[in-house]
């Protein structure tokens, strides 16, 4: 776990030329912890870690080679929520007034999980103490807002190229989710915000190759899709955005945070997933359910 004070906020792994209407977006893989942050934290070690996306940017690395831009996120989520409106602050977090604009009864910041976490996965508070107003309101001016400008300039001109794009915003998920009512157990789950973030046939497409490689793969329950995928997936204008959550289990050890011996094969999968996608993609591009109005 990196501790140092100087670092790239998040990083754009472009390709040498880009080649297919995709980009890839992990918001919630970055593992360096500034020590100011683990100065302010009663949690150390693995336990502050429990939040990250463990591994996801190595998982989708095939990206740029692909022919598609990378963004991830070098800090942690644990640090700052990209996945939330810039201001979900819990007033009970800090000292001081929060702006009136900040939305301070979200269900996300009653679950202690707004754009400045109040836990970690598990239900473990992260602060000591609380915090500074001004300290919450920069970090979303110094971290949130130039993230999120970086990945519209990369939807903006993925969009200009093609006439369409695809997002993807790559996450993971605890192994211990199961599909409501049943003991299945899913691999991966696909979210299009029950329809509004993509077209149902790319979201049916993603499922379906998943499902061919022999994961099990799910549509939004138990996830839809963050504010990512919500805000910047707008069918209608030829923009698509789809989550994935990869299961944790498949490919760590999730108390450990050890990569599994087969690491390297679920990286191959996922890059089988995404060459395939690219190729449907380039295949229907001239279909309306896909390219603008």
């Amino acid at each position: 776990m990196p501790e140092i004070r100087e670092y790239e906020l998040f990083e754009i792994r472009e390709p040498v030329s880009q080649t297919i209407p995709f980009v890839y977006n992990s918001p919630h893989s970055g593992r360096i912890y500034p020590p100011e942050f683990i100065a302010q934290s009663r949690l150390e070690g693995i336990s502050i870690r429990r939040s990250e996306d463990h591994y996801v940017d190595e998982l989708f690395s095939a990206a740029s080679r692909l022919g598609a831009p990378l963004l991830l996120a070098n800090f942690p989520r644990a640090y700052l929520d990209v996945n939330r409106e810039p201001y979900e602050l819990d007033p009970r977090m800090f000292d001081g007034l929060l702006p009136p604009y900040a939305n301070i009864n979200s269900l996300r910041v009653a679950g202690g999980l707004g754009t400045i976490p109040r836990i970690v996965a598990e239900n473990m508070e992260i602060y000591a103490r609380r915090l500074p107003v001004q300290e919450g309101l920069d970090r979303v001016e110094s971290i949130y807002k130039p993230y999120h400008a970086a990945l519209r300039r990369l939807i903006a001109r993925t969009h200009v190229q093609f006439g369409f794009g695809v997002l993807i915003d790559c996450h993971s998920m605890p192994g211990n989710v199961r599909v409501a009512g049943s003991n299945t157990r899913p691999d991966f789950i696909i979210g299009d915000r029950y329809g509004t973030s993509a077209s149902a046939e790319l979201s049916r497409m993603a499922t379906s190759i998943l499902e061919e490689m022999g994961f099990t793969a799910i549509r939004n329950k138990p996830y839809a899709g963050g504010f990512i995928t919500e805000h910047y997936g707008r069918p209608a204008r030829g923009l698509h955005a789809l989550q994935i959550e990869v299961n944790r289990a498949i490919y760590v050890d999730e108390v450990t945070l050890e990569k599994h011996t087969d690491f390297p094969l679920i990286v191959n999968a996922v890059t089988g997933f995404m060459r395939q996608m690219a190729s449907y993609v380039e295949q229907f591009s001239i279909d309306t359910a896909l390219a603008a109005e």
